[in-house]
């Protein structure tokens, strides 16, 4: 059965306040309601960020809005959700955090082929603002490029 991808929830400042170093797949622990708001697109990671919690990966801070067909078996909009990776995988960002500096940050949420909730994590190095300013800089001169371009 196929489902719509048409859920893609960024994290549209993940990019500018942080650099990439390495890209996850995650799977997410939701309950029924969660999963339901999602594909309504009423989820909201900017504020999301993870952390280990007793050997498991956790995404803290992430909003889900409360369904609005749910009675009272509804969901707390911001709890803890467990994040489903590989052993392997949780082990490697395990040993890459010990390192000063970097931090595990959502990039975007979507809904794959098979209709699960997965969500992009990079583990990421933030940026000074002489980087920032640079990024600014490179978006500002691509628009004028863009601009003349279409004259």
């Amino acid at each position: 059965m196929k489902f719509s991808n048409k859920i893609n929830i960024q994290n549209k400042k993940a990019r500018f306040h942080y650099e990439i170093i390495e890209k996850y797949e995650a799977g997410i622990q939701l309950f029924g309601t969660e999963i339901k708001s999602i594909r309504m697109g009423k989820a909201n990671i900017a504020e999301g960020f993870c952390q280990f919690v007793r050997g498991e990966l956790y995404i803290i801070n992430m909003q889900i809005e409360e369904y609005s067909l749910g009675t009272h078996y509804n969901h707390i909009p911001k709890r803890d959700r467990k994040l489903l990776l590989k052993s392997r995988e949780i082990k490697n960002l395990k040993k890459e955090l010990q390192n000063i500096g970097l931090t595990i940050v959502p990039l975007r949420m979507f809904i794959n082929d098979r209709g699960f909730a997965k969500l992009e994590i990079a583990l990421a190095r933030g940026k000074k603002i002489y980087d920032k300013r640079e990024s600014i800089k490179e978006r500002d001169v691509k628009k004028n490029l863009a601009r003349l371009k279409k004259r």
